[in-house]
């Protein structure tokens, strides 16, 4: 009779604990049994937070605490309080002294990257879920895309502003979808982000330097929000057949040098394969030489659609792959 093979024990600590953070914490608690086919006990160190005594929806006996000092023991960071300096004050000196971090922070990856690039090259940074939150885009385009040589990428990646336009669609002005959009939860208080178009640059830097540079600077993509579109223009769109989408662009620049990156809302034919998403997901169409055109779709926000894929990065960590590593 053989006994039970003891189980390695990862310590992970979580940085924040709003939405997805509370929805992380209870997807590892159901997702016990997958990581312990692998042979992996998950040990969640600590919790930062602003305010430790604040109720909070996660599992009995989570250590929550507003001091950071429990990093130092966990071996690897799960980071999920937005932002960028604070996270980047935090993470970068654990990066630095060589252990792993999952993140669905774009705007983070995007603004900072000249201090995150060395350790997204080394296979340290899992980030998944900062472009299409649970639809899975960016494993794609690091692995088995890359023997296709990247034509183009068109892409909706902001689910707010999808929703928004859906809604006046149908009829209603911009304004009060956006107090709808608000009133749900889509979008944030003030929504300067996402109906700025800013969200979506973030996200289409990220994806920029998987097909096309992987130094692709944030400040190069040209940002246009959909403040500026009426009701009269989306009806007009749709009397001739085509529907308004908040699109991410990137393309060859002018006589095949460089790249262009540009985020504004476009007018697309209806039969268009990004048309045909619902509210609040998001799509991408990506065309490579030799694979052609292929489109993903998914939820693109969301606590739970968020926390997925970052629980899926930290299996990949534990079985071994490596992190997301951008084009050299």
């Amino acid at each position: 009779m053989t006994s039970a093979v003891p189980l390695k024990t990862v310590t992970v600590g979580l940085l924040g604990c709003g939405t997805v953070g509370q929805n992380v914490l209870h997807l590892l608690q159901r997702r016990q049994d997958i990581f312990s086919d692998i042979g992996v006990r998950i040990e969640v160190a600590g919790v930062l937070v602003r305010d430790a005594d604040r109720a909070r929806d996660v599992p009995a006996g989570t250590p929550l605490t507003d001091d950071p000092a429990f990093l130092q023991e966990c071996g690897v960071v799960i980071e999920a309080m937005g932002g960028t300096q604070r996270p980047l004050a935090l993470l970068h000196p654990y990066l630095k002294s060589g252990r792993p971090v999952i993140t669905a922070n774009k705007a983070l990856l995007a603004e900072c990257w000249r201090e995150l690039r060395e350790y997204a090259l080394a296979g340290k940074l899992y980030y998944e879920a900062s472009v299409m939150a649970g639809t899975p885009v960016i494993g794609p385009m690091s692995t088995v895309l890359r023997a296709s040589r990247f034509e183009s990428l068109q892409a909706v990646l902001n689910g707010t502003c999808n929703y928004i336009l859906t809604q006046m669609e149908e009829g209603k002005e911009y304004a009060q979808a956006l107090a709808e959009a608000q009133e749900m939860g889509y979008a944030e208080d003030p929504p300067t982000l996402d109906v700025g178009g800013f969200d979506t640059a973030h996200k289409l830097a990220v994806l920029a330097r998987f097909c096309a540079d992987g130094d692709f600077p944030y400040d190069q993509v040209k940002v246009q929000g959909i403040e500026g579109v009426t009701l009269q223009d989306v009806q007009d769109a749709a009397a001739n057949g085509e529907k308004y989408k908040l699109i991410a662009e990137l393309r060859p620049g002018p006589d095949g040098e460089g790249w262009e990156a540009t985020v504004s809302p476009q007018r697309l034919p209806n039969t268009h394969p990004i048309c045909s998403i619902g509210a609040g997901r998001n799509a991408l169409v990506f065309r490579g030489e030799e694979c052609g055109e292929l489109y993903f779709a998914g939820g693109g926000a969301g606590g739970m659609v968020t926390a997925s894929a970052m629980v899926g990065d930290l299996l990949d960590l534990v079985i071994g792959f490596p992190g997301h590593v951008p084009l050299h």
